[in-house]
């Protein structure tokens, strides 16, 4: 089993940039894809960002494309998301997974979950 933590996160005003962190327990982090997703109230959650196992690969949502970079350190156990041009619309609880094997863009492939922080972006 796989735990979670994340830090980071809270309020910004638009245009401006924040990191979330997410540290992993398990000692064989490299075999695990790692991705981010978000839910706004009322919403249904989404994929924002995923990461191979290695970081040699990272896939992004069109709606943070150019501005969210994710990144890991397999050394550190840790999975990074920087965002950076916030908009109102980045608004929402983001949630750090990972899952053995490929990545994906898909929630439901993801077995293991951070406990999620919140992200506001308001003037």
């Amino acid at each position: 089993q796989m735990h979670l933590e994340q830090s980071g996160g809270g309020l910004v005003q638009p245009g401006g940039s924040l990191t979330l962190s997410c540290a992993a327990s398990e000692a064989t982090f490299s075999d695990y894809a790692m991705a981010w997703f978000r839910q706004a109230p009322g919403k249904e959650r989404e994929f924002v960002a995923s990461i191979t196992k290695w970081g040699l690969y990272t896939y992004y949502s069109d709606s943070v494309k150019g501005r969210f970079t994710i990144g890991r350190d397999n050394g550190a156990n840790t999975v990074s998301l920087q965002m950076n041009m916030l908009k109102p619309e980045d608004t929402a609880k983001y949630y750090c997974a990972g899952k053995r094997g490929s990545t994906s863009g898909s929630d439901s492939h993801y077995d293991y979950w951070g406990q999620g922080t919140q992200v506001t972006v308001s003037s």
